[in-house]
């Protein structure tokens, strides 16, 4: 039984689940698929001037080919293949550079107006509205919640504890019937007003020790953030509902009710499994999931400074001298 208790839970998960299957000699079916593609189109180059061109101008002529068809078949670039790389480079030169906020698209210009460049494109944002319970309507249809989470020191505990944390755990994915997304997100940490906070008590301390440790350890907070890069974690888990129908237009806001009733079912019971692991999970709130998704537009950058809320008037003030 002691034995039991310290056998350790191994269970081996690949590097890379979503790993396509390979053909032949280690090679994905794609790969294989550019490559005979490869050979075929300098196959046909030589068959149709093997007889009309000397060897030097159409080994230059074939070798360039085979080179691009490899490179394509073989080479990678940070995690994507070239190819994939390349298609994503031609529909991003496709996309438009400005956008601009509109239900109906942007109409073209009559046709006595001429206009220089490309006119702009219509601004799809994934999220159309946020409820005042924190719930956001989807642009696609459907909804969703989103519930922060903690995270619990899982190689601290000893072996039965482990195993009754995967058996909790596995019965919350068990139970799943919609998508879920488990999203760790790392944003930027600004120190700054903490530092302030702690210097501006420390003058109510009664001991002028206490005092003293107080300015030091604002001043330590100070440096710290303007030294080193420090980022927080979070620890989000977002829970869908997606109707399979899109609805007649005098039946969706019925139908968003509903979806929003299921999806903070679905949110509060994964609070609930959450509970049971021992990790402090909530609900996100309309406040809290508007700050989530400001962030995420913008994940490297502070928040921007007097950004109005979705009931709040935006008003512009002048500075007084």
């Amino acid at each position: 039984m002691r034995h039991a208790s310290k056998e350790r839970l191994v269970a081996k998960i690949p590097a890379d689940v979503e790993m396509p299957d390979k053909l032949f000699a280690n090679l994905t079916v794609r790969q294989v698929a550019i490559l005979a593609a490869t050979g075929v189109l300098a196959a046909w180059v030589y068959l149709m001037a093997g007889d009309r061109l000397p060897v030097p101008v159409l080994v230059a002529i074939v070798l360039p080919v085979v080179a691009c068809g490899c490179a394509l078949a073989l080479g990678r670039r940070d995690g994507l293949s070239l190819d994939r790389l390349i298609l994503h480079a031609f529909a991003y030169l496709r996309r438009d550079r400005k956008l601009v906020t509109t239900e109906e698209g942007v109409f073209p210009p009559p046709a006595w107006c001429r206009v220089r460049g490309r006119l702009p494109g219509a601004l799809r944002l994934p999220v159309r509205a946020i409820r005042e319970d924190g719930v956001m309507e989807l642009a696609e249809g459907g909804t969703a919640a989103v519930v922060r989470a903690g995270t619990v020191a899982f190689g601290l505990r000893t072996g039965e504890e482990q195993a009754a944390l995967v058996g909790v755990f596995a019965g919350w994915l068990n139970s799943l019937d919609a998508p879920v997304q488990i999203l760790l997100q790392a944003r930027p940490v600004d120190l700054s007003d903490l530092a302030d906070v702690i210097d501006g008590a420390a003058e109510r301390l009664a001991d002028p020790a206490l005092e003293q440790a107080a300015r030091q350890h604002a001043e330590f907070l100070t440096e710290l953030s303007t030294t080193r890069d420090l980022l927080t974690r979070d620890v989000l888990i977002v829970v869908r509902h997606q109707d399979a129908e899109q609805p007649p237009r005098w039946m969706r806001k019925s139908r968003r009710d509903s979806s929003a009733a299921i999806v903070t079912r679905r949110a509060e019971e994964t609070v609930r499994f959450l509970l049971g692991l021992g990790v402090h999970a909530s609900v996100m709130g309309a406040d809290d999931a508007r700050d989530v998704l400001v962030r995420s537009l913008s994940p490297r950058r502070p928040e921007p400074v007097g950004t109005a809320r979705p009931d709040e008037p935006i008003t512009l003030g002048e500075e007084t001298r």
